[in-house]
């Protein structure tokens, strides 16, 4: 995703700037492995142990919907809460039962997966408002009365349906998951993202070199896919923190986060557009200092290393916010560019961006922009 402001610097993707590409494309994908290997290995023992009762124990030679219940009641996001996984389970159940019941009494067809989808969607509606479980009910419902029966009776695969949801929600009740942890850890890899286009970006000042400008820019690109996660994740985390008397007290460290990642997005564009303008002043025919506001771009991503770290372990930011008051502090265009009114205009995009970052360490709107030296 770009912005409006990098619309007009867009050129062809050349082989290094694939690289680039590529190498934060795997960064992100890593960082999702990291905060969800654990949920998938529940889920998926789950599935196994769901699978090895219904066959060894209740005898079904083929018990697809034991696995299938138990994966997508517990999911493989840490976003996990015992209402949920409750609600999916007996979403499956539903549909698997309406389905059963209609193969049996009326066959399969066209008319039965309409009636049994229609029939299951408004049995879930009546007993939860929630949208999953009525997704689930009409799903499932269709399934059954597609596929042709399996051995186990005539009610087999509800019982192996219903056997996989509370083995489900077993292990979510004998395994109770912190909802902060996987906004937590979104929110250090959707950071160091910002802080790693900003360090890319000072060297590029420093050394004027165009180059490495450009990497800062075609990494920002990149990174739009960790910000829109962790703002995803977060406010879902903070819907059912709501949700959950167990998790109620976390709701404003979860609300936190939606904000957070809001503040993380929009100072991610801002370096976008100081990277891009950064550019058109390396490119221009006469030479431009930018060693001075180098250092300053350099200090602002040490500061945001400091703000991931503290998000990632949810301790207040206060190394971050110092940092960064003192960065903008400094932030006088005409002391560190005194001629250069390109150069300036680079100071008063750092500016707006260190705004943004300041809030998302604590700082209240009004003293975020107080602590920048007048002009």
């Amino acid at each position: 995703m770009t912005s409006a402001a990098d619309a007009g610097r867009l050129r062809p993707l050349g082989r290094h700037d694939l690289a680039v590409l590529g190498r934060a494309r795997v960064r992100q994908g890593w960082a999702r492995v990291a905060a969800s290997w654990f949920p998938i290995l529940q889920a998926a023992v789950a599935g196994a142990v769901a699978f090895a009762i219904a066959h060894f124990w209740l005898g079904h030679p083929y018990p697809f919907f034991a696995p299938v219940s138990a994966w997508i009641a517990l999911g493989f996001s840490m976003d996990r809460s015992v209402r949920r996984v409750a609600e999916l389970a007996v979403g499956v159940a539903i549909g698997v039962a309406l389905g059963e019941l209609v193969a049996v009494v009326i066959g399969q067809g066209a008319l039965q997966v309409g009636l049994v989808l229609f029939v299951a969607a408004l049995l879930a509606r009546f007993l939860d408002r929630g949208q999953m479980l009525t997704t689930q009910a009409g799903v499932q419902a269709i399934v059954i009365v597609s596929l042709p029966a399996a051995a186990g009776g005539p009610f087999g695969r509800w019982v192996d349906a219903a056997l996989g949801g509370a083995v489900a929600l077993a292990v979510a009740l004998l395994t109770p998951s912190d909802p902060r942890r996987h906004p937590r850890a979104l929110g250090r890899a959707a950071l160091d993202e910002v802080a790693g286009v900003l360090h890319v970006l000072a060297r590029g000042l420093d050394e004027r070199s165009v180059p490495a400008v450009e990497d800062a820019l075609v990494r920002g690109r990149a990174s739009q896919p960790a910000l829109d996660e962790w703002s995803e994740r977060s406010a879902n985390a903070r819907d059912l923190a709501r949700l959950s008397p167990a998790s109620r007290r976390f709701a404003d460290e979860l609300a936190g986060h939606v904000t957070g990642a809001v503040l993380a997005d929009r100072a991610m564009r801002n370096t976008r557009v100081l990277a891009r303008r950064a550019l058109a002043v390396l490119e221009a025919e006469a030479p431009h200092d930018t060693s001075r506001l180098a250092e300053q771009v350099a200090a602002t991503a040490s500061a945001v290393d400091d703000l991931a770290a503290a998000v990632g372990a949810g301790r207040d930011p206060d190394w971050a916010r110092t940092a960064l008051l003192a960065v903008a502090h400094d932030l006088d265009p005409f002391t560190l560019a005194a001629d250069d009114w390109q150069v300036q205009s680079l100071v008063l995009l750092h500016r707006s961006l260190a705004v943004d970052l300041l809030e998302s360490a604590g700082v209240p709107p009004r003293d975020a922009r107080t602590a920048l030296p007048e002009i």
